[in-house]
């Protein structure tokens, strides 16, 4: 199998580069390294490896010659980045994900599985959060991804290209991005108590979140890519826990040294999934809990 994976060189997406490398795939890596959270950038020498931007389509298109399945990762995935630059997330999120998808249809691609957010949810919905629900967005990250959603859907539609949509909830793990205010807040912390430095809680800490480890994200990625289940074509399936912390409970994990500071716009006050598609149209479960990983961070000495 070939896989040609955007944004590869960066958390999620390098994380499953070295898995289909492992596992035998032929794999094609697209980052342009502009994620500004990112410590680093994990180029595997054993793909072929590509400096390019996804709004670049005529560069980007003559890589997908060959290939069976593309992972689609790369993004503007800040939601306070979008924010503060809602062209920038519209070129990248929208405009980049039309040509990813163009690309795709016009190499013959078999399928292409697509990186969203549980921002989709917004705040209208009660939780559990199912793949039916109305979209309600709340800042101008949601909106770009949510707009990759409906791209791959009528990609499949009318051109019956295969598309996945994947919403993942609040990633964290190996890798994850530490730098500046707005790095995921599992990397924020861990990185804070590191430097001696107090945990920064946005608000007052009560609002709850459904985290996913990297490696169950990886996992759903690999069985989407082989799998032969038509239920998955053109669907929007979840990948989430299943179970939500408040922040001040992810905060008293790591340690005891934490400040409050102001709340921010655009972002949800509870986000949990249900999880049923993926469990019943993929055979997928989570196999890391949040108390789990953080206890193996502690045990070695990551966070002293």
């Amino acid at each position: 199998m070939k896989g040609l994976v955007t944004g590869g060189a960066g958390f999620i997406g390098s994380n499953l580069v070295d898995r289909l490398i492992s596992l035998g795939w032929e794999v094609v890596v697209i980052d342009n390294e502009s994620a500004q959270s990112n410590e680093m950038f994990y180029w595997n020498s054993k793909a072929q490896n590509y400096k390019y931007d996804i709004c670049d389509y005529e560069s980007i298109s003559p890589l997908f010659q060959g290939v069976d399945v593309v992972f689609h990762l790369a993004a503007e995935s800040r939601i306070q980045r979008a924010i503060e630059d809602p062209t920038r997330a519209a070129q990248t999120n929208v405009v980049g994900t039309c040509n990813v998808l163009q690309c795709a249809r016009q190499w013959g691609i078999k399928k292409v599985i697509y990186s969203s957010t549980s921002s989709a949810y917004g705040l209208s919905n009660t939780p559990p959060l199912m793949e039916e629900m109305p979209r309600n967005c709340l800042n101008p990250y949601s909106v770009t991804k949510c707009a990759g959603e409906e791209l791959c859907l009528m990609y499949s539609k009318l051109f019956g290209l295969e598309t996945v949509v994947f919403r993942y909830f609040n990633v964290y793990g190996e890798r994850q991005p530490l730098r500046g205010w707005y790095a995921p807040v599992v990397g924020l912390f861990l990185r804070q108590v590191r430097n001696n430095e107090p945990m920064t809680i946005v608000g007052d800490g009560t609002q709850r979140r459904d985290f996913t480890h990297v490696g169950d994200v990886v996992k759903a990625n690999i069985l989407a890519s082989t799998s032969d289940n038509e239920k998955i074509v053109g669907k929007i399936i979840n990948i989430g826990n299943g179970k939500n912390y408040s922040i001040l409970e992810l905060a008293e994990m790591i340690g005891d040294d934490y400040i409050h500071i102001p709340p921010r716009i655009g972002e949800s006050i509870l986000t949990l999934a249900c999880i049923n598609r993926a469990r019943t149209w993929l055979a997928w479960s989570p196999s890391m809990s949040l108390e789990e990983w953080i206890g193996k961070e502690i045990s070695k000495g990551e966070l002293e």
